[in-house]
C-alpha cells in the first residue's frame, strides 16, 4: 500500500502525490541542496532554500521562481482532523467560557501584555473554583465580563490582540 502526501503550494494550490509517483521522480543531487529534476522531457534546476522541519514547510526555488511548500502526510491530516495539530493552541484569538459559572476574580487588564500559561481570571462552577490561563503570548484586546458576572457556556469572555 502506498503512503500519500498532501502538498500545498504558496497557500494557492494543493496536490496529491503518493511516495510511487515520488520514486518515479527523476531528479539528481547536485550539491547539499541543489537538484537537477527531468520531468515530462523537460529539465529544471531546484534548491531548498530554507525548511522548517517541525512545520513541514519548505521554501523552494525552481528555475529562478521561489515557491513555498507546505508538505503533510496521512498522520499530520489525522492529528489535524482530531484537533492536537501543533501549536494551534498558540492561534486561540478569544477564551470562552468552558462551563457555566460565576466570575470569581480578573487578574488582568485591556492592554496588558501577558505571557502564555498567566492567570487570566478565575470561574466558579459547580462550587469549584477554576482557573483560565493563557493559551499564548499576546495583549489582552477586551474583557467582555466583570466581577460577580454569571457566564453561559462558551460566553466570551476575554480576546486577544
Amino acid at each position: 500500500m502506498s503512503k500519500s502526501y498532501k502538498i500545498n503550494v504558496n497557500e494557492s494550490f494543493d496536490f496529491d502525490i503518493s511516495d510511487t509517483e515520488i520514486s518515479k521522480l527523476n531528479a539528481i543531487t547536485t550539491s547539499k541542496n541543489s537538484y537537477h529534476v527531468l520531468h515530462e522531457n523537460t529539465s529544471y534546476k531546484a534548491e531548498i532554500v530554507s525548511s522548517e522541519l517541525n512545520k513541514k514547510t519548505y521554501q523552494v526555488k525552481v528555475n529562478n521562481n521561489v515557491y513555498n511548500v507546505h508538505i503533510n502526510n496521512e498522520l499530520d491530516l489525522l492529528i489535524k482532523d482530531m484537533g492536537f495539530e501543533i501549536g494551534s493552541s498558540k492561534l486561540v484569538d478569544e477564551i470562552k467560557a468552558p462551563m457555566p459559572g460565576l466570575i470569581l476574580e480578573i487578574n488582568i487588564k485591556i492592554g496588558q501584555e501577558i505571557k502564555e500559561n498567566d492567570t487570566l481570571l478565575i470561574l466558579e462552577a459547580m462550587k469549584m473554583e477554576n482557573v483560565l490561563t493563557s493559551p499564548r503570548d499576546g495583549v489582552i484586546k477586551s474583557i467582555s465580563v466583570e466581577k460577580g458576572d454569571a457566564v453561559d457556556k462558551n460566553q466570551l469572555l476575554i480576546e486577544f490582540e
